[in-house]
């Protein structure tokens, strides 16, 4: 069955991916009452990392912030695994904390973390605002760019 998500995202162009295994003791989700707390995702894409480097000084603002909008479609992977399989039983975005391995002196996290930010209000609308945390990082799992965890609310 397709709903309004799932044709947004084909709007953006956006096929989700298999839900990336975890790569530690640790598990991609858990659902505690209507909420769903996704755990970081990195910027793998077809089973290979992207975006490996150091903002600001191997990658550009521009690259950082691709990283990140990988990261946002790996979680909506993560979350439409917990959701069964159906995105339309999500209530909203409620956070995201955005993770920037940069350089000393980097003061561009947010904008980073847009690219994140973004494409949440893009699949969901209105319902994609949430509240954020962008920090930076001295560095991240396998050297990537960008690791970004959430939560969200199930209608």
């Amino acid at each position: 069955m397709t709903n309004a998500i799932d044709i947004r995202l084909a709007e953006l162009g956006i096929k989700l991916p298999e839900p990336p295994a975890p790569v530690a003791s640790y598990v991609p989700y858990v659902i505690s009452g209507k909420q769903v707390f996704i755990s970081g995702q990195v910027t793998l894409e077809a089973g290979a990392l992207k975006y490996v480097g150091t903002v600001g000084k191997d990658l550009t603002l521009e690259d950082g912030q691709a990283a990140a909008r990988l990261c946002a479609i790996n979680l909506l992977a993560q979350l439409k695994a917990a959701a069964g399989g159906d995105l339309s039983r999500v209530g909203r975005c409620v956070r995201l904390g955005v993770f920037v391995n940069a350089v000393p002196g980097f003061s561009q996290h947010p904008e980073v973390a847009n690219g994140a930010s973004d494409l949440m209000l893009e699949v969901f609308g209105e319902a994609g605002r949430h509240a954020r945390a962008a920090v930076g990082a001295g560095s991240l799992p396998r050297n990537v760019a960008v690791e970004v965890e959430a939560v969200f609310e199930l209608a």
